[in-house]
């Protein structure tokens, strides 16, 4: 089986349990994930299955969108409600300041962080550094949030806010943010991803409804639920080639432009990548405009076909 499964990850499971069942299901060993969900976290888990496996950080990189509810006056060493409590604070915040501050951060912004995160630093994942107690320095990074909006302000002291985010955005640091920003401590209570670059909620299959599938014996019909890895490269340069040229390209041979009367040209917008397809419309995977001692040719990076 080779695609991407559009998984609902419910809360109280691990992306890696998840990842685990989706092998066994599929009967694949090479299966990866898009973008870590924390336990306590549900939502949209795409799963790469197969050829698909590689494609892991390119959809990682992609925008994501969340549901999170935020509690104001505790804060936790997890920042969330796992945690344990470091400290609590009283505060007073009509809804209008809590929706004015929440204006200000949008747009391009500097994010710390959390000790409780999958980054490495000297080889080591920040999280397993701070169940050990060990907290060290994080250089703050830029993100960008798109939109962020109260959804419900369910009573004195949780909110719901909605936040479309580009990739490396921690929601958990956004809450502690916020909270600051109003003048008292917070932490996330809950955390729904409700969007993953192209794949979103409305569209999920949860891992139960697999699991019925396979103890079932309709294999068939999980194969169906696997998408394609096309749309992923759906904005870069598309070469169609002539079907010798298809065949040299599926034996592993670079295929120089000016046998397809190509300029590197067409290439230097996407850094020379290009989706290669083969004469009759298949797709056959992403490719690259590299230099060899007869010229400039496509040569594929990874094949799907």
């Amino acid at each position: 089986m080779n695609g991407i499964l559009n998984i609902y990850k419910e809360s109280g499971m691990t992306s890696f349990a998840v990842v685990s069942r989706v092998r066994k299901f599929c009967g694949e060993r090479r299966v990866g994930h898009a973008g870590t969900l924390d336990p306590m976290a549900s939502g949209v888990l795409p799963i790469l299955v197969g050829k698909a496996a590689v494609m892991q950080e390119r959809l990682s990189d992609h925008d994501k969108r969340y549901i999170a509810g935020l509690k104001l006056g505790i804060l936790t060493d997890t920042g969330d409600v796992t945690g344990n409590v470091l400290e609590t604070k009283a505060f007073s915040v009509t809804t209008e300041q809590f929706c004015e501050i929440l204006s200000k951060f949008c747009g391009k912004i500097m994010q710390v962080p959390p000790m409780y995160s999958a980054i490495q630093i000297d080889g080591q994942r920040l999280y397993d550094l701070a169940r050990k107690g060990i907290e060290v320095e994080r250089q703050a990074r830029e993100i960008e949030i798109y939109e962020n909006t109260l959804v419900e302000r369910v009573n004195d002291t949780d909110f719901v806010i909605d936040v479309s985010c580009s990739k490396g955005t921690y929601i958990r640091t956004l809450c502690e943010d916020i909270a600051k920003a109003l003048g008292t401590v917070g932490t996330m209570y809950s955390l729904e991803r409700v969007q993953c670059g192209d794949y979103s909620k409305i569209e999920s299959i949860k891992i139960g409804e697999l699991e019925e599938l396979y103890q079932s014996g309709r294999q068939e019909e999980i194969q169906k639920l696997l998408l394609p890895v096309e749309p992923l490269f759906g904005h870069l340069p598309k070469v169609r080639l002539p079907e010798f040229y298809t065949r040299l390209c599926l034996s592993g041979c670079e295929i120089y432009l000016k046998k397809l009367k190509l300029s590197d040209d067409a290439f230097e917008k996407t850094g020379g990548e290009c989706s290669v397809y083969t004469f009759d419309g298949r797709f056959i995977g992403n490719a690259f405009v590299l230099d060899y001692p007869d010229g400039k040719a496509i040569k594929v990076k990874y094949r799907f076909l």
